[in-house]
């Protein structure tokens, strides 16, 4: 209960340094985004001070002085209203990160739990045969895909597998011609456009996985409760997975939990190279258009989402490994 209590404690601190900074570092860039926002859309002639005004109100600019803006801005995350939007005025940051979220949620979230269950089950298989000609090819071509950066695998999957093959489509997330539902058509064409992104994703991130566990799991037989167990006599199997394993995951579940935080975040490049309208690619286009609050707001989405995973992680590890939860009670 006592590591709990300190875990939870750590994690408000957290949360209140991450949304103070987020808070801080918009106001002390230079420059005032709403004279950036209107000078893209009008670039003859010069807007009164009373038009000026009027705009500020709409986009929700604050004068005062930093310390209620300070406060404002905590009521308003407690109540997720972040501003609006310039890039996609007059929409509300918060309409435009839950329109993009399950976009983000449903290709980057699962392509990270496919690559961390296939690489972490393969680092198993290649550790108990090491030295084998399993190990010898998993480590090989693992060692190869993990030196490709995602964003060229996907612009080399995009040319050959869409542009010449024409067997995926080049961009988007479905086919417009589909109405948004749960009908065949619809899900159908969600997962043909999102084939490719996930696939560059898996490939590019399962090596990491699978050599991580190797090693975490070659330096585990090792350990002298291994040869106890061994000369115990216990079965093979059982002290590969029942202890070897279990213990050797430790790193590995710190790792997805970092992994899932940044899901929300989306991965940028690859939602760049597909035009696929998740979280990352609606970064992007805040961050081209000098969008302060949807960039602000994304950043916090992320921030939360990286904490709260590495809270649970601590608690996974808990469950994990006793060892944690004698020295958290003590």
């Amino acid at each position: 209960m006592r590591y709990f209590v300190r875990r939870f404690i750590i994690l408000l601190c957290t949360l209140w340094v991450a949304i103070t900074i987020n808070f801080l570092i918009p106001r002390m860039m230079p420059g005032n985004p709403v004279e950036a926002m209107i000078a893209r859309f009008h670039e003859r002639g010069t807007i009164s001070p009373s038009a000026m005004k009027a705009i500020e109100l709409m986009l929700g600019v604050s004068h005062a002085n930093i310390f209620q803006q300070y406060l404002q801005y905590l009521k308003e995350c407690i109540h997720f209203n972040f501003g609006v939007s310039y890039t996609y005025f007059p929409y509300s940051v918060t309409y435009m990160i839950a329109h993009a979220l399950p976009w983000t949620l449903g290709l980057v979230g699962i392509s990270t739990l496919i690559s961390f269950v296939l690489g972490t089950g393969l680092g198993i298989t290649a550790a108990m045969r090491r030295g084998k000609a399993t190990d010898g090819v998993l480590t090989m071509i693992s060692s190869f895909t993990n030196t490709f950066p995602y964003f060229w695998l996907g612009l080399a999957a995009v040319y050959f597998l869409s542009f010449i093959l024409k067997w995926f489509p080049l961009s988007g997330s479905y086919n417009t011609a589909f109405p948004v539902s749960l009908s065949w058509n619809f899900v159908t064409s969600v997962m043909d456009h999102g084939f490719l992104p996930a696939l560059t994703i898996v490939v590019s991130s399962i090596g990491g996985w699978l050599l991580g566990m190797r090693n975490n799991m070659i330096n585990t037989l090792n350990e002298d409760y291994v040869l106890l167990a061994n000369a115990k006599g216990l079965r093979r199997g059982w002290i590969s997975w029942m202890y070897v394993a279990r213990n050797a995951l430790l790193p590995n579940l710190t790792g997805f939990a970092m992994a899932l935080g940044f899901v929300v975040g989306g991965s940028l490049l690859t939602e760049i190279v597909f035009s696929y309208p998740g979280i990352g690619y609606l970064l992007y286009n805040a961050v081209i258009n000098e969008d302060y609050p949807l960039m602000q707001g994304i950043f916090l989405i992320i921030v939360v989402c990286v904490v709260l995973a590495n809270f649970f992680a601590d608690l996974a590890y808990v469950l994990i490994d006793p060892r944690v939860r004698r020295g958290g009670a003590s």
